[in-house]
């Protein structure tokens, strides 16, 4: 069903780069709760399943969202990082958290420059979750 609202090839990429973003993250954090051990693995792995159900989730708003918008969403995630140790894991998943935010930070700003209020809304809410699983991940780096 066509849209009525128009957006650039360039919009739909970089929606396109946010699910492939959202899909590797989301395996990447699936993986590390299952390989998690010791006493602070135990403790945190539990907050590493419930982000990476989150970031599923808007992996599939996203993906919505593109076919509304006339687009294909992508199936192939970004490189998918694991790591080894637990402060290894906790580094690599705060990192990924920064680049979502750079990156949805020019999502919206995009979107906005076409005047397509829904996705720049969308990317609000998706934001401020990552800016909570950024805080997250930090904050349980401090702990490590």
């Amino acid at each position: 069903m066509p849209t009525t609202h128009t957006v650039s090839q360039e919009l739909k990429d970089m929606l396109n780069d946010a699910i492939s973003r959202e899909l590797s993250v989301s395996i990447s954090y699936m993986w590390q709760h299952v390989l998690m051990t010791g006493v602070q693995g135990f403790a945190v792995r539990d907050v590493i399943k419930k982000v990476s159900i989150a970031e599923m989730k808007h992996a599939e708003d996203i993906a919505e969202r593109l076919v509304y918008l006339d687009g294909k969403p992508t199936t192939k995630p970004t490189p998918i990082r694991v790591g080894e140790a637990l402060e290894e894991m906790l580094r690599i998943d705060a990192e990924q958290e920064k680049g979502a935010i750079e990156l949805y930070k020019k999502i919206i700003a995009k979107a906005e420059d076409e005047g397509d209020t829904v996705t720049a809304d969308l990317f609000h809410k998706i934001l401020a979750d990552e800016e909570d699983h950024h805080y997250t991940f930090t904050g349980l780096l401090a702990g490590v």
